[in-house]
């Protein structure tokens, strides 16, 4: 069983900017991609805040670029899942099918997903006026009537935000209570623009893959009343889950199930394990951040390999 010296299990921005340095470095980074290789930015249309590209650049596009600078400088690309990890003794070992591979180092860059409403019409429109990213999408929504779908912080940023852009807002939540703040709340019923549509649930996005998102139909939560609302774009807003269900038993996660990093590095609590991109950034959620902080990581890795590996 060969001793790799880094492997990287993740591969949307973060995972692969890490491999790009690492491979640089002559470290020979493995990559475990995942089934859905690219991560969330495969399900994004046009990406129009990534630097370099003033034209703007397809998703999917801009993670096949960054998967083949990495192979270029001798990365490993393996588009498979990891299944577990033993961190109990070192090097490391990881599990991929029936599979084992040891590293003297890890880079975790498995991302977060948003939560979906798992409705009729959400995969298909999904990047096609349907959007779980204000900050990369709202640019997309000038003078339109947009919604939001949601009742917590989230939410209520993201409308703010959207406001920017829209001629309106509308946020659709299914309780006649928001789940925000106070001082969100009022930050949002105190803008012109916003306006709510309480005690409804979509149940279903209309529209098609070629036209894009037309309306979503909405249900009455008290007298099952349902309607048809027209709409321009619907951003989804119920929050995101950061993928560490298989590092939950082996690092330090914080409540809200993301990997603490240490001050302004990339180093959790084991030594030579690392986390960047969204799978640690509750925050900031970015391509071009998760991106940075897969170079950290890199880094970092490097930096803990040439102290702890001499031959």
């Amino acid at each position: 069983m060969k001793n790799n010296k880094i492997i990287i299990i993740g591969s949307g921005p973060a995972g692969l900017t890490a491999a790009i340095y690492a491979a640089r470095a002559n470290l020979s980074p493995i990559v475990f991609e995942g089934f859905q290789a690219g991560g969330q930015l495969t399900m994004t249309t046009d990406v129009e805040n990534f630097p370099g590209f003033p034209d703007g650049v397809q998703g999917p596009e801009l993670m096949d670029m960054l998967r083949n600078q990495a192979k270029r400088f001798g990365a490993t690309c393996i588009m498979k899942n990891v299944d577990s990890v033993n961190f109990s003794s070192y090097p490391y070992s990881i599990q991929v099918g029936e599979d084992v591979y040891k590293a003297h180092s890890i880079i975790i860059a498995t991302g977060a997903s948003a939560k979906l409403l798992g409705i009729k019409g959400e995969e298909i429109l999904m990047g096609r006026g349907l959007s779980t990213c204000a900050t990369c999408d709202g640019f997309f929504y000038k003078d339109k009537n947009i919604h939001v779908i949601g009742g917590g912080d989230s939410a209520m940023e993201e409308s703010i935000f959207l406001t920017k852009f829209a001629k309106k807002v509308t946020i659709i939540h299914r309780r006649d209570k928001l789940r925000a703040s106070k001082i969100m709340e009022d930050r949002a019923r105190s803008n012109p623009k916003i306006e709510f549509l309480l005690n409804n649930s979509p149940i279903e996005f209309l529209g098609s893959a070629d036209k894009g998102l037309s309306g979503i139909k909405i249900k009455n939560i008290i007298t099952s009343e349902t309607n048809q609302v027209e709409s321009d774009g619907a951003f989804i807003a119920i929050g995101h889950n950061p993928n560490t269900q298989i590092f939950k038993n082996s690092i330090e996660i914080d409540t809200n199930g993301y990997i603490n990093t240490l001050g302004k590095s990339s180093m959790t609590n084991l030594k030579g394990v690392f986390a960047c991109g969204d799978v640690q950034d509750s925050i900031y959620r970015q391509a071009i951040t998760a991106a940075g902080s897969g170079c950290m990581a890199a880094i970092d890795a490097e930096r803990f390999l040439e102290e702890n590996q001499k031959e």
